[in-house]
């Protein structure tokens, strides 16, 4: 019997690449974590009949698959090691069909965030989701972790913008999950299960999109800062009770602030400082910029508001810069835990108390608008040190104790599925267990990523 890249090779000819730089490339994502050994091979799909035959061989041989988007991912969750395939659908990215009267689109999986949304645009049209990466990161990265960004607050997350996807499953089959329209409830909610889910139950290979027309009017930003980051925690808090509703709502600590002015060669900000960045949109922009300032002044900020849409962009890129800023500094552990918005503060009073414990700086950044926190541990060399686990560790049992989750768009991968257990309990560890099992049969899909003990 010919082996499996023999038969691949015969599948699927030069969409297999077995070259060192491809095979490092998929060991690897930007979390920092690689995997032990190199792939197989990487299988470029270009069609859906490229991942179904990939699937085939795989499930025939019992060959592990990983599937891959354009690696931006921070959990480790893509990232291929010895004996597996490396799918990528990187190369599937093209729009199939946009409905501005269905307010819809069907796209494939490998189409960047950023692009889908400027070729939308010529539309009058726009997909919600809005990651920090989204001019690096693709839809069906988007999909398999969950993702959010920072309009979430506002206008949702991945699961609130998908309608239908289209999977092939382990054994090379495919399924149309979900609907077209806008209502149905059918049977289980497979579309729901399979977001979010990292590539451990089947390979996205397109998706119907829930779109949003262009929102009329300007939009106002403005940012507040802080004497440190527990007043501007406190800040966001008071925002989120006031009723009004950013579009957008940033905070980053003194440290990760400095850290970006340096990277953007910008004036540094005050000593000890911490920022909220704020925006709003629609037609009552104006209004609830003026609304949201004032609670921010009340709560001790000093509040600056974007007089030109340079000026407010330049604040958003402030906050988008955070993770590339980072990567200059070493390497990271970059985490993300959620916690109810109004105990935002006291995450960071445990951050705080972490930092003091370890002896450890931890610049954070978080989504304020829904309590998403991206603490960031740096490091040198290729090795997390054990007493920055013992942080991460001590920092995600705050998040629960806090009646919070471990992740909230990042996913689980490889670097937090120790603790998953902690947050399920047991019943619930077991029975997504068995849910994994009645979709991947024999185990190959995405193996000893998110489950584990």
């Amino acid at each position: 019997m010919s082996s499996v890249l023999e038969q691949l090779r015969e599948a699927l000819s030069e969409r297999v690449d077995t070259t060192d730089a491809a095979l490092d490339a998929a060991r690897a994502d930007k979390s920092g974590h690689a995997a032990s050994g190199r792939p197989l091979a990487v299988v470029h799909a270009a069609s859906i009949s490229d991942v179904q035959a990939t699937l085939r061989i795989a499930h025939a041989s019992g060959t592990p698959v990983v599937t891959r988007g354009a690696g931006t991912g921070l959990a480790g969750g893509a990232n291929a090691g010895t004996g597996e395939i490396a799918l990528s659908v990187r190369a599937m990215d093209s729009i199939l069909e946009v409905r501005a009267d269905d307010l819809l689109a069907v796209v494939e999986p490998g189409i960047v965030n950023a692009d889908l949304n400027a070729a939308l645009f010529e539309h009058g049209l726009w997909w919600a989701p809005d990651p920090a990466s989204r001019e690096i990161s693709t839809v069906g990265g988007n999909i398999a972790t969950g993702a959010g960004g920072l309009l979430c607050a506002k206008y949702g997350v991945v699961r609130d913008a998908v309608l239908a996807l289209d999977v092939v499953l382990a054994d090379g089959r495919l399924v149309h999950l979900g609907h077209r329209s806008v209502k149905g409830v059918t049977g289980y909610d497979l579309t729901a299960l399979m977001i979010g889910s990292e590539g451990t139950l089947g390979v996205v290979v397109g998706a119907t999109l829930k779109l949003r027309r262009l929102i009329p009017g300007e939009v106002c930003t403005l940012n507040a800062t802080f004497a440190d980051v527990r007043a501007a925690a406190v800040a966001a808090a008071a925002v989120t009770a006031s009723g009004t509703q950013p579009a957008i709502m940033e905070l980053m600590d003194a440290t990760s602030l400095a850290n970006v002015h340096t990277y953007l060669e910008l004036p540094p900000p005050p000593p000890g400082a911490a920022q909220l960045t704020v925006q709003t949109d629609g037609p009552t922009a104006t209004a609830e910029a003026e609304a949201i300032s004032a609670v921010l002044q009340h709560a001790g900020g000093t509040v600056r508001v974007a007089t030109t849409p340079e000026e407010g962009e330049l604040l958003l890129r402030i906050r988008r810069s955070m993770h590339p800023a980072t990567e200059k500094l070493g390497m990271s552990l970059v985490e993300d835990v959620s916690v109810p918005r109004s105990v935002l503060p006291d995450m960071f009073d445990e951050i705080a108390r972490i930092e003091k414990q370890y002896g450890l700086v931890i610049p954070t950044i978080a989504h304020a608008g829904d309590g998403n926190l991206h603490p960031n541990f740096t490091f040198q060399g290729d090795e997390v040190p054990d007493v920055i686990w013992g942080a991460a560790s001590d920092l995600f049992r705050s998040a629960l104790r806090l009646g919070g989750t471990l992740t909230g768009e990042h996913g689980i991968g490889v670097l937090k599925r120790q603790w998953l257990a902690d947050e399920l309990g047991d019943d619930q560890w077991h029975l997504q267990q068995q849910i994994k099992a009645v979709f991947d049969p024999t185990g190959i899909l995405n193996p000893g990523k998110v489950f584990a003990r």
